[in-house]
């Protein structure tokens, strides 16, 4: 890696912490005006940032090198890493008391839009900080549409929803017009977020709550302000089912949404991803509604919006929960375990291992059942109507593979913690998938993570970088010959 790229990635990454110390005053005038003293905190840690920032930026000024895949590589991580230490300085220096790595982890949390959090006493919480939180989730989902949508299909580890666009009729190229789509990404993310908020403050919701959770909601991220979580709506069903349908749409790939939108693309609807995500969904909440009404004593209506709910959270990685649904039965249980793999579409706000991977794996795999029989038939893994490239089915099966390695090695580490097989398993699943809550009494969905040991909550955070950033983009750099020329 030459010594100017690096100086690069060091000055992008510098610009923008600088644009996250601006963020921090947003919660700093919304502490001002509740009368709140952690204004100060806000205000100090945004000048802090920024100056520093910005020396920095200013230090590593230089011409641009040559753009490669390690290059973009390298960046990548920086900016990840870069939002995780400047959304921690806020949370440690405020008058709550959080300690540096419950500080970290938490700002992990916020970035990769996992929402596994180590804070108790939410609702008693300075409203700046809360804000502080939901923001760096919106950021990050944000973050999360743009890394699936345009960076990790340049660097060969997957993002089928730019292989849409490229095989669609559009005479030119994303990148030719990076603007236009980076435009039109914004603009319907913050409309997106907006009409969510009015959504959730007409069925009900305070202002200052709907804001939290609008952003929050559409970044499939899951940070309430309630230690409850969403359980403090539980018997409000039109909040449940709006948040049930904008983590749905949250979940859907933005390049379809802004195909449909900007260039009114209909035939953009039938990606083949979304009709496999939305199919499994539809089972897992159905299945999960019949099985709560058979054995309880639920109404089916109040069975649906509550399976509905959850389950969508699950499935979107959101992490929300309006209740404990590891005491649903041993049939909710699993099926909840089994969606913590799942994920939305690619170039969405999700985590886990997303649907069109699914697709992609079970083509290969009918592919090559048919090859037992069929040994010199010559088949292509299709994508809807078009074939998919020998590199995008090599990134599929890579991502999977290292998926459940990792997966293994994470439990063994958390186990080595203290932490039991149920709560080791679970813990490592959400956070490699950016769900949030895990299974158990201790990292449940009624339950928190402030209890773990600081090296679990370390563990933690690694793997959360690792799930967000599709694993593989982590990996390579820890490699000798990412280094070397």
């Amino acid at each position: 890696m030459q010594y100017s790229a690096a100086r690069t990635a060091i000055h992008i990454a510098s610009v923008f912490a600088i644009y996250l110390s601006v963020a921090m005053l947003v919660p700093a005038m919304v502490d001002l005006y509740y009368g709140n003293d952690d204004w100060r905190v806000f205000a100090f840690s945004a000048f802090f940032t920024g100056g520093l920032s910005l020396a920095v930026a200013m230090a590593t000024q230089g011409r641009a090198p040559v753009i490669s895949s390690r290059f973009g590589f390298l960046v990548v991580n920086l900016l990840w890493f870069t939002a995780c230490v400047v959304g921690a300085i806020p949370l440690f220096a405020s008058s709550v008391d959080i300690d540096l790595v419950d500080s970290f982890f938490e700002s992990v949390s916020a970035a990769t839009a996992t929402g596994a959090t180590v804070l108790v006493g939410l609702d008693g919480m300075p409203p700046g900080l809360l804000l502080w939180r939901s923001i760096l989730q919106w950021i990050g989902g944000l973050g999360v549409i743009a890394l699936g949508l345009f960076v990790l299909p340049f660097l060969n580890v997957g993002g089928v929803s730019y292989f849409k666009i490229e095989s669609s009729d559009i005479a030119d190229k994303p990148f030719d017009r990076f603007s236009t789509f980076a435009t039109g990404l914004v603009s319907i993310y913050v409309l997106l977020t907006f009409v969510c908020g009015v959504a959730y403050a007409a069925a009900g919701m305070p202002t200052f709550d709907a804001v939290n959770h609008a952003m929050t909601t559409l970044a499939t991220a899951g940070f309430s302000t309630h230690d409850a979580s969403m359980g403090a709506y539980a018997d409000n069903p039109a909040i449940l089912w709006v948040g049930t349908i904008f983590m749905f749409i949250g979940a859907l790939p933005f390049s379809i949404l802004i195909l449909f939108s900007v260039r009114g693309r209909l035939d953009a609807l039938r990606d083949p991803q979304i009709r496999v995500f939305a199919g499994y969904t539809l089972v897992f909440v159905l299945a999960v509604a019949v099985y709560l009404r058979i054995t309880g004593d639920r109404s089916f209506v109040d069975a649906l919006t509550h399976a509905a709910f959850n389950f969508v959270s699950i499935i979107t990685t959101t992490g929300y929960a309006t209740e404990d649904y590891g005491a649903w039965g041993a049939f909710a249980l699993t099926a909840a375990f089994v969606a913590m793999f799942l994920g939305g579409c690619s170039g969405s706000t999700t985590g886990g291992i997303k649907a069109y991977r699914f697709l992609i794996l079970f083509e290969l795999l009918a592919n090559g059942l048919r090859r037992l029989v069929y040994p010199n038939t010559v088949l292509s893994v299709r994508y809807g109507d078009r074939p998919v490239e020998d590199e995008l089915q090599r990134a599929v099966v890579l991502y999977i593979s290292a998926f459940f390695v990792i997966w293994a090695f994470v439990i063994l580490l958390l186990g080595a913690t203290g932490l039991d097989l149920v709560s080791a398993v679970s813990t490592a699943l959400s956070a490699l998938t950016n769900v949030g809550p895990g299974l158990g009494p201790v990292v449940g969905p009624a339950g928190n993570f402030a209890s773990l040991t600081d090296p679990a909550k370390l563990i933690m955070a690694l793997a959360m970088l690792l799930g967000r950033l599709e694993i593989l983009a982590v990996l390579v750099i820890f490699t000798p010959i990412f280094w070397g020329r």
